[in-house]
């Protein structure tokens, strides 16, 4: 039985569950939707070219959940999940998922996305287990700051480790399947690394490390 985790924007999602929830914010007003778009797409962009300041990135995220009660946020993430992320949950992907746990592996999905907005994808793929970046909450309400480490690069590694040491697991069997560089931190920690649909530099890595590429949403590119 392996330990199996997977990312989950751009990886189990054909989509970025965190650039749509700040998307989706601004179409509904709730934040100044040329301001809010615009710094949506610059971190975005920086995330993708490994430039991401997570802390920075983090302090403009999390803001809106703190101007607001959990029951509008709850509220909210339900339009949300039918409006934005129905539309990006593939076949393949809920495929991918179900042949592991037909095996009997254990199962996490680890994300770099707070887990307000990725725990109800979680459970809508069936996984139990999420490790994500934590917003803190006092009485009830988002700080608009973090609990702990943000899940992001070696903070990734560092978080699964903890995760691993309280329930008495190791990687001693184990894959991981994500699109992003930025996750070859841990990627370099499993046995069956597997990119999915990975972007150029996760894409050239692969094939110097011989590591078997899936594509979920995507063609394989034209040799």
């Amino acid at each position: 039985m392996a330990l199996v985790l997977f990312d989950l924007d751009n990886t189990l999602l054909a989509g970025d569950s965190d650039f749509l929830w700040g998307q989706f914010l601004g179409e509904k007003g709730l934040v100044d939707p040329t301001f809010y778009s615009a710094e949506n797409e610059r971190f975005y962009q920086e995330y993708k070219d490994g430039k991401l300041d997570i802390f920075e990135f983090l302090e403009f995220s999390l803001k809106p959940l703190a101007q607001r009660s959990m029951d509008e946020l709850h509220n909210l993430h339900r339009q949300f999940m039918q409006e934005k992320i129905h539309p990006i949950i593939s076949e393949d992907a809920l495929s991918l998922v179900d042949r592991h746990r037909k095996r009997g592996d254990d199962l996490a999905i680890i994300t770099a996305t707070n887990s307000f907005v990725t725990a109800p994808i979680a459970r809508q793929f069936g996984i139990q287990d999420l490790i994500a970046t934590e917003p803190e909450i006092r009485n009830n309400r988002y700080t608009g700051k973090i609990s702990d480490t943000p899940c992001f690069r070696e903070g990734k590694v560092k978080k699964l480790n903890d995760w691993l040491k309280n329930r008495g697991l190791d990687l001693g069997d184990s894959w991981f399947y994500s699109d992003s560089h930025n996750d070859l931190p841990l990627l370099e920690q499993v046995t069956h690394p597997v990119p999915v649909d990975p972007d150029a530099t996760l894409a050239s890595i692969a094939g110097e490390k011989d590591w078997p590429v899936l594509y979920l949403h995507h063609a394989p590119p034209s040799p």
